[in-house]
């Protein structure tokens, strides 16, 4: 079963996504809502906010680097790393009030 996040994502279709958590604190406080967009991974730099899928599980997380055969490294806001992908379905465009 694919995300729905990711399969509007990869429609062409900008979503709204709130993800629980304090890892990319405080840039995004937890379920704080963030507008993306769809974006390839080579379109991505680092500092980009993207959301993503790093081993099975989904993040919206910060880009700590890039490498053309490896994809994006991606980490949280808290110096943890989480590993390379090119799986990358969106990029926070604006992040949102909390409501």
């Amino acid at each position: 079963m694919m995300n729905w996040k990711i399969q509007k994502l990869l429609n062409g279709e900008t979503i709204v996504s709130k993800e629980p958590g304090n890892s990319m604190l405080p840039i995004l406080k937890s379920k704080q809502p963030v507008l993306l967009e769809p974006v390839n991974w080579e379109d991505c730099e680092a500092g980009d906010i993207v959301f993503c899928k790093v081993r099975g599980n989904c993040f919206t997380h910060l880009v700590k680097g890039k490498n053309a055969k490896r994809g994006l490294l991606i980490g949280n806001n808290r110096g943890r790393l989480n590993g390379w992908t090119k799986n990358v379905y969106g990029k926070v465009i604006e992040i949102l009030p909390m409501s």
